[in-house]
């Protein structure tokens, strides 16, 4: 029997090893190149609000820079608990995500006894993803135009004038309670099965008030059928420069709300990385800012860490407003 030389069979052996090498490699390259398949985003909001507004305009360019379909699935509950719920529980490969909003991910565990997720413990946080502006609004027919107007007709008459959310334990709903608060008067809570509907019935007249964002209700802003008494941000908002913020009548009143992807816990840290980057990417884009803009919200870029930050010091600062506010679900 012919033997090889030991130097050529070292280097046989070596080829062997590399072949053998790029042979279990190339499976688990191929898997490595994500998406394969369609990524569902749930949104835990009903269509037609914020989030809902913001998780379309991002899937759709993220489908466009991966080459391919980014299904937005609203799944509205209990404030957003049952969505967020539901994504907890997703496989922890990245084809399953949420978009939401902080309300749902760091208020509703200080208002629910049980919201059916740890919103630190079972979710990696992957990307902020906007900002988005919030008005006081009322029917055009509404005998107030002004924060200071509204606070005298109610300060009057308490209990009198009714203020419509998008449902118990919603952001609109705890703002509406700060409100109060702030201003010492008492409104009637209402609550709706989403932003869009209770928007609906005030440009119906069917309630006066209704603290909404902006992507629910701009287009009936812009077509006078809803007027705006105040603006929740901290600062005015690019869309509507010349209404004032409700802190300038009311010092200290202010709330920017924001909303941001995350992945079921235990999902890859290069997966992580790679949809950070992508959503990073996909904000860039002059479309993507236009869009939001469009509907009274703004890019927010960030880390997965100050996501993190984020998710954890609001959920410190909303527990104290729960309670301060006395804030409940009726």
């Amino acid at each position: 029997m012919h033997l090889a030389h030991p130097r050529r069979r070292h280097a046989v052996l070596a080829l062997c090893f590399a072949a053998c090498g790029a042979a279990s490699w190339l499976p688990a390259a191929a898997a490595d190149k994500f998406p394969s398949k369609p990524v569902t985003v749930i949104v835990p909001q009903a269509a037609g609000g914020a989030n809902d507004a913001i998780a379309r305009v991002v899937a759709q360019k993220l489908a466009e820079q991966w080459g391919g379909s980014v299904i937005v699935e609203n799944r509205p509950g209990a404030g957003g608990n049952v969505g967020t719920a539901y994504a907890a529980k997703a496989k922890p490969d990245g084809y399953t995500l949420l978009i939401t909003a902080d309300s749902a991910q760091v208020i509703n565990p200080w208002l629910y006894k049980n919201t059916g997720f740890d919103p630190v413990k079972d979710f990696e946080p992957v990307a902020p993803l906007a900002t988005a502006g919030y008005v006081l609004v009322a029917h055009p027919s509404f005998a107030a135009n002004t924060v200071a107007e509204l606070i005298a007709l109610a300060k009057a008459q308490p209990g009198k004038y009714a203020i419509a959310s998008a449902g118990n334990g919603t952001l609109n709903h705890l703002i509406g309670e700060m409100l109060q608060k702030a201003a010492g008067i008492e409104l009637q809570h209402i609550p709706y099965k989403g932003s869009a509907a209770a928007a609906t019935d005030v440009v119906g007249g069917q309630v006066p008030l209704s603290v909404q964002s902006l992507p629910s209700s701009i287009a009936f802003i812009k077509a006078g059928k809803l007027k705006v008494l105040g603006v929740v941000n901290e600062k005015r908002v690019a869309a509507l420069p010349d209404a004032p913020t409700i802190g300038e009548t009311l010092k200290g009143f202010g709330q920017t709300p924001w909303y941001g992807l995350f992945a079921p816990a235990g999902t890859p840290a290069a997966l992580v990385a790679q949809l950070q980057a992508d959503v990073a990417r996909a904000l860039e884009h002059k479309d993507v800012v236009e869009r939001l803009a469009g509907v009274g919200c703004e890019p927010f870029k960030g880390s997965t860490a100050q996501l993190g930050k984020l998710v954890r010091d609001d959920l410190a600062r909303w527990q104290r407003v729960v309670k301060e506010t006395g804030a409940t679900l009726d």
